[in-house]
């Protein structure tokens, strides 16, 4: 096939990556690495059977039912508290920081500081002590 019948656009989805644009970034993949010494868990935490453990039919129940029990510290906004919880994902999401692959909504690190002070994550700590009954 000749290049004059291809279509003109094939291509275009393609854009520049971050590479391309800033070619002498650090090598960030140390960042990456899980060191024994930074899991939590310890060496014979075994995620798979501890997931397996859950009871899911309860764990789901429980979530539904925290939804719309409104609380007289914190009332749910037109007595349901999903608005509350996608604005802290929404926010959590929000500090993924794409120049080191830091951040993010995996780690939970909006408990901690600085993050829990952000004026943009005001209230949020509600949020989370209200799912803190659920966690244990």
């Amino acid at each position: 096939m000749s290049s004059q019948a291809q279509c003109p656009f094939h291509q275009s989805a393609a854009g520049p990556s971050n590479r391309d644009w800033w070619p002498n970034q650090l090598p960030l993949e140390i960042l990456h690495q899980h060191s024994s010494k930074s899991d939590p868990m310890g060496e014979g935490f075994d995620y798979a059977r501890e997931f397996k453990s859950i009871d899911y039919a309860a764990l789901k129940k429980d979530l539904a039912d925290l939804m719309t029990d409104s609380q007289d510290w914190w009332p749910a906004d037109f007595g349901h508290y999903g608005p509350l919880f996608v604005r802290m994902a929404w926010h959590s999401a929000g500090t993924y920081r794409i120049g080191d692959g830091r951040g993010g909504g995996g780690r939970g690190q909006q408990r901690f500081a600085p993050l829990n002070s952000w004026p943009d994550n005001v209230s949020l700590d509600k949020a989370r002590r209200l799912l803190w009954p659920i966690k244990q």
